[in-house]
């Protein structure tokens, strides 16, 4: 029986040449790509593929709510995270959204066949860089990494995080509503109770929280690589 992977990335050329670098694997099928995490979602649903793959900084939807909404919709979906940073918060979010595997997007053509091998063999699969920070502790539950983390920050609901994200890229309230299958003053109550709990004054502040939060991701421009050339490979983890 051949492994199913569903790919999601709102970059066409990513996805194009993603799914040429796994399709070269006998036994390996990509059963389908979205391009947003709503789409996502719905193929998941629908296709129950062995793995799939969630770029973290996708529209409508971010990889990590796409993470979350898709282990609560079912455990058993097995999702990899590709992502342009390995920051602390964004390597403990994706542990806590229940990735089961971490990949750079700059190290994808190295590392990603590795993360669904892992995935297959029912392991997790890290990266350098997360196996540090669990060795050394930094991903316990109760610590905080990053240690001027403001306490007791609001917690936004998956709702409220949707239509944060959604506001955040430029939608209208209109417009949000139309995706969410909501109507316009439910939308608008949402963007109320948010500005409240985040203490905010403007959409100029909630795009700065959900740039902070990971909940939207701002793509920088490509930066010279100053990997060392024997910079260790990825880590599977039993």
């Amino acid at each position: 029986m051949k492994l199913r992977i569903l790919l999601a990335d709102d970059h066409e050329i990513v996805r194009r040449g993603l799914c040429a670098l796994l399709q070269k694997r006998e036994g390996w099928e990509i059963c389908g790509e979205a391009s947003d995490g709503r789409e996502a979602i719905e193929m998941a649903k629908q296709l129950k593929p062995d793995v799939v793959i969630v770029d973290i900084g996708m529209p409508y939807l971010n990889g990590l709510d796409t993470t979350r909404q898709l282990i609560e919709l079912d455990p058993a979906f097995k999702v990899i995270v590709l992502t342009i940073t390995d920051s602390d918060q964004v390597i403990r979010e994706a542990l806590d959204a229940g990735a089961r595997g971490f990949v750079l997007k700059s190290d994808a053509a190295r590392d990603l066949v590795s993360a669904v091998e892992a995935i297959q063999s029912k392991r997790m699969f890290f990266t350098p860089r997360v196996n540090d920070l669990v060795l050394q502790g930094f991903l316990d539950k109760g610590h905080s990494v990053a240690r001027n983390e403001a306490p007791n920050l609001p917690i936004l609901t998956a709702r409220e995080r949707e239509v944060t994200q959604l506001l955040a890229e430029g939608k209208s309230s209109k417009e949000v509503a139309t995706l969410l299958n909501l109507s316009t003053k439910t939308v608008e109550t949402h963007r109320s109770n948010i500005m409240r709990k985040l203490s905010l004054h403007s959409i100029r502040d909630l795009v700065v929280y959900a740039i902070k939060n990971n909940i939207i991701q701002i793509q920088m421009p490509p930066q010279p690589s100053t990997q060392s050339p024997t910079a260790g490979p990825a880590t599977t983890v039993v």
